[in-house]
C-alpha cells in the first residue's frame, strides 16, 4: 500500500513547555533510579513513578471521553488489577538517563533500561539492563540503534531485499536487550498474552520480529500487543466495555478510493495520489469474509465514510495515507473527494468523531507511526483512540500489496472465528511467515490497545 510521509527524524517541541516537560521527566527518571539503587524493595514505587511520567496528556484525553472529571496516576494495586483484568503479562520499559556536563553544556545520556513484568496474578518482577555494556560501540544510544534497525531489514523503502546476516544480528541484539533479561519470567504458553508498554523510540521496535539466539521470532513464542501506558490500557478497556452496550454490527471496509489531489506543503504544486488496485482487491476479499460490501473507487468518498463510520463495529481502511512524523497532527487518510469534501480525513476530524468500533485496521504503510514524544506517538492511531476506539492495528513500515492481501485475509478469517484480536494477529503472522519468510512481509502490523 502506498503512503506519503515526512522524513523519520523526530523534532521535539521547543519553548517553556518543552523545558518544563524535560525537567519533570528527568526528575521522575532520577527518582526511579535513586529508589531502585538505594533499596531494591522499592521497585513497585519506582513502577508507579514510571507510569506517572508517561502518556499523561493522552490519559487525560481518554478520561474526558469517558466522562471522568479527574484522573490520578495509578497505584501499584491498580496496576496489578489491570494485569488481572486483561489476563495478560504487562511489560513496562523505562529508559534511565544520566545528566552530564559536556563542553559546559548539560546533556542527558542513556545509562540503563528498567523493565517491570506484571503477571496476571499480580506478581511484579523487575530487571535492569546496563545499556553501556549491551549496545554496540558505534551506537550512542538505544534510540540510535533502533532507528537503524528498519533500514537493516529492508523496510526503509518499498523494495523487498533478502534479509542479511547483519539484519538478523540487529534483531537478535534487540532481543538480547529487551527480551532476554525477562525471558525466564514471561509466560511459557504461547497463547497467553504479553502487552508491551514501550517508551520513546521503543515504540518503533517490531517486537514480533525479534529473534532469540536459536533464531526463533518472538511471535512464535508469545501472543503480543502494545499500549501507550498501563493506565491508558485500562481506559481503553473501559471503551471496549462501553461499546458492548451499543451493539453496533456493521463492518466498514474501504479500499482504493478515487484519489484526491492535495498540496502537501505550502507552495508545492498539487499532488495526485496514485491509485492502489491491490487495496481494492484486499477490501473485496475482506468484505466477502466479513459478509459485507466494500466501499471502493468513486463510492468511497470522505463524506460516505464519515457517515458510515459511527455505526461500524469493525473499520478496515486500505487507502493512501500521509504520515507526519515531524509534528504528528498533520497526518491524514485519503478518500474520494466530492463537491463538499476535499477527500482528506485529518487527525483533527478523526478526533471529533464519536466512534463505537471495537477495532480500526489501518492497512497502509507506516500507519502506526507519528511524532514520538514523552506522551507517546502522536498520529493516526492516537486520533482513533481519542474518538473512542479501544484497539488499532497499524504498520511500522512500508507494506507490499501481495503479502498484505494474504496477511489481512488470514487475520479476518481468524477474527471471524471469535478469536481475540491479538491471537488473530499472531495466527496471521505465523501463516504469512510460512509463505513470505522475510520479516518485512509479515511483521509490520502491530496491535495497539486492548485485545
Amino acid at each position: 500500500m502506498a503512503t506519503f510521509f515526512m522524513p523519520l527524524n523526530y523534532v521535539r517541541a521547543d519553548g517553556n513547555r518543552l523545558k518544563n516537560y524535560l525537567k519533570n521527566t528527568l526528575a521522575l527518571v532520577q527518582s526511579q533510579n535513586v529508589l531502585v539503587f538505594q533499596n531494591p524493595n522499592k521497585i513497585e514505587v519506582a513502577l508507579e513513578i514510571s507510569e506517572r511520567g508517561r502518556a499523561r496528556a493522552f490519559v487525560e484525553l481518554l478520561a474526558r471521553r469517558l466522562g471522568l472529571s479527574t484522573i490520578n496516576p495509578p497505584t501499584t494495586d491498580q496496576i496489578k488489577q489491570v494485569a488481572k483484568q486483561q489476563n495478560a503479562t504487562l511489560v513496562e520499559y523505562s529508559l534511565i538517563t544520566n545528566e552530564l556536563a559536556i563542553n559546559g553544556k548539560h546533556q542527558t545520556q542513556e545509562s540503563e533500561l528498567f523493565i517491570w513484568v506484571i503477571k496476571p496474578t499480580g506478581e511484579i518482577l523487575f530487571r535492569r539492563v546496563d545499556l553501556k555494556k549491551m549496545l554496540p560501540k558505534e551506537n550512542n544510544s538505544l534510540a540510535d540503534f533502533i532507528n537503524q534497525t528498519p533500514m537493516a531489514i529492508g523496510t526503509s523503502n518499498r523494495s523487498i531485499i533478502p534479509i542479511t546476516s547483519h539484519a538478523k544480528e540487529k534483531l537478535k541484539k534487540l532481543y538480547e536487550i529487551l527480551i532476554h533479561p525477562i525471558s525466564d519470567i514471561l509466560p511459557t504458553n504461547p497463547d497467553e498474552h504479553v502487552i508491551f508498554i514501550p517508551q520513546g523510540e521503543l515504540f518503533l521496535v517490531p517486537f514480533a520480529a525479534l529473534q532469540n539466539a536459536q533464531g526463533k521470532y518472538l511471535i512464535e513464542n508469545h501472543t503480543i500487543s502494545t499500549a501507550p501506558s498501563i493506565q491508558a490500557l485500562d481506559l481503553l478497556a473501559q471503551f471496549k466495555q462501553r461499546h458492548k452496550r451499543q451493539k453496533t454490527q456493521d463492518v466498514l471496509v474501504v479500499g482504493n478510493p478515487i484519489m484526491p489531489t492535495v498540496v502537501l506543503k505550502p507552495g508545492d504544486k498539487p499532488h495526485q495520489f496514485s491509485p492502489i488496485p491491490g487495496a481494492e482487491q484486499e477490501a473485496k476479499a475482506i468484505a466477502t469474509i466479513m459478509n459485507t460490501q466494500a466501499l471502493t473507487g468513486k463510492a468511497a468518498t470522505e463524506i460516505e465514510v464519515v457517515q458510515r463510520i459511527p455505526k461500524a463495529r469493525i473499520i478496515h481502511l486500505a487507502t493512501n495515507t500521509y504520515i507526519d512524523t515531524m509534528q504528528g497532527f498533520k497526518s491524514f487518510l485519503a478518500f474520494a473527494p466530492s463537491a463538499s469534501s476535499d477527500g482528506l480525513l485529518t487527525i483533527d476530524e478523526i478526533n471529533n468523531l464519536q466512534l463505537y468500533a471495537e477495532l480500526v485496521v489501518l492497512s497502509s504503510s507506516q500507519t502506526a507511526l507519528g511524532r514520538i514524544t514523552g506522551d507517546g506517538v502522536i498520529g493516526l492511531s492516537r486520533a482513533f483512540f481519542a474518538a473512542g476506539v479501544p484497539s488499532v492495528i497499524g504498520s511500522l513500515w512500508y507494506v507490499s500489496n501481495q503479502s498484505t492481501l494474504f496477511f489481512m485475509t488470514e487475520f479476518y478469517k481468524n477474527l471471524r472465528e471469535n478469536t481475540d484480536k491479538a491471537t488473530a494477529l499472531r495466527q496471521a503472522m505465523l501463516a504469512t511467515m510460512k509463505k513470505y519468510p522475510h520479516p518485512m512481509e509479515w511483521a509490520a502490523f502491530t496491535l495497539i490497545g486492548v485485545s
